[in-house]
């Protein structure tokens, strides 16, 4: 069993305002906008200079779909920001995770993630590779749920234990939490693939995630691709919009709460949010939040997260309706591969191709599909790979 190590909390200091740095944004500029923008978010303090980082890609979709997943100029964004701040090459690792209804590896060549990487000669891993070691860990804090759904421990990468770590998510909704961003980005990190057994509570396990991010990391940041916002039954049946906006804070509480204003929810109204603030996660509370850079006082991109899928609905009658006295039948016992199937036959074999497809048809017409479609990028080294130890 691992302990928590003994830190400074990655949260802001008493008596200092968690800032969030938001910038629109355009192909053109997109990658110096990035690096200008982690500048602005203070990235240089909130990271510990000597410690490896870990770039947590975002793997919606093994598809290519606009507003799903992390973006190839956010990944090289970010990485372009790092280095511009000191942290050497030697130091940076993507990380991809498991899911049990999407193939990583396969979306990491659909959504260009890997030639930005073996461009800039960033090694990367999948956390359910052999090679990357699982131990149990035992929290310094109180949890909320965690504890109780998994009753055996909760094991989590052994490589994440003393890494700084760049989330980057997408500007999205979601058919469970109504908005997901930095915090839910973890989520597939540090969960093995049974955390579908978490959805039946998904705000409190969000929040529990972030507590132990908060003590196993020497520091958190984000950067949030905003430049194509995902709108509906997200993660990946939305309707995607040009937004152009970037959005970068060490407070994952607090950049996902100005996400919220800007695609036009009240931060504190989302559960996981106001749960994380009240529990000195972060701060949800946009008046206690120094904003720099783009005025969004008045923007709100009217998004809606009160649509379903003929998936999603299935899911939540299992997780919040008449059929959760059979959730542990249905999502947890060997019948279970019954639900992966059905979500990857909905999804990849109906909806994609029925609806899905025309939508990415249109958006490879507007600038930032252009730009998708011209990566990868020149290549300037050969592949590489991570070795971990452990």
């Amino acid at each position: 069993m691992v302990a928590p190590q003994t830190r400074e909390a990655s949260t802001p200091a008493a008596g200092t305002r968690s800032r969030v740095a938001v910038l629109k944004t355009r192909p053109g500029t997109v990658l110096d906008d990035i690096t200008r923008l982690m500048r602005m978010a203070g990235l240089a303090d909130r990271l510990a200079p000597d410690a490896p980082v870990g770039l947590k890609i975002n793997i919606s979709w093994q598809v290519y779909y606009p507003g799903c997943s992390t973006t190839p100029w956010q990944l090289e964004g970010a990485v372009r920001g790092l280095l511009e701040a000191g942290f050497k090459r030697e130091q940076l690792l993507g990380i991809h995770n498991r899911t049990v209804v999407v193939d990583s590896k396969v979306g990491e060549i659909n959504n260009k993630h890997r030639p930005v990487l073996e461009k800039l000669g960033v090694p990367w891993v999948h956390t359910f590779d052999p090679e990357v070691e699982w131990v149990q860990y035992e929290p310094k804090g109180k949890l909320l749920v965690l504890d109780r759904i998994f009753p055996d421990g909760i094991r989590i990468p052994k490589l994440l234990i003393g890494r700084n770590m760049v989330h980057l998510p997408t500007m999205k909704t979601h058919v469970f939490t109504t908005t997901t961003g930095a915090m839910k980005n973890a989520f597939g990190g540090l969960l093995h693939d049974k955390r579908h057994w978490t959805h039946g509570v998904i705000h409190e396990t969000l929040v529990d995630l972030l507590q132990i991010q908060q003590e196993i990391h020497p520091g958190l940041f984000a950067v949030m691709d905003g430049t194509i916002a995902g709108d509906g039954p997200g993660p990946r049946a939305m309707v995607p919009h040009v937004a152009n906006y970037l959005l970068a804070s060490a407070d994952q509480v607090a950049i996902d709460a100005v996400a919220a204003k800007i695609m036009g929810f009240d931060p504190l109204a989302l559960k996981y949010i106001r749960l994380a603030h009240e529990r000195g996660l972060g701060c949800g509370d946009l008046r206690e939040i120094e904003l720099v850079g783009e005025d969004i006082s008045r923007v709100n991109l009217r998004f809606r997260a009160d649509e379903d899928t003929f998936a999603s609905r299935g899911q939540k009658l299992i997780y919040w309706g008449p059929l959760r006295p059979f959730e542990h039948l249905l999502l947890r016992s060997p019948l279970v591969p019954w639900s992966y199937a059905a979500s990857r036959l909905y999804y990849d074999g109906f909806w994609y191709p029925l609806i899905g497809r025309r939508r990415v048809e249109a958006m490879m017409r507007s600038e930032w599909g252009q730009l998708f479609q011209r990566y990868p990028l020149e290549r300037e080294d050969a592949p590489l790979r991570a070795t971990v130890e452990g």
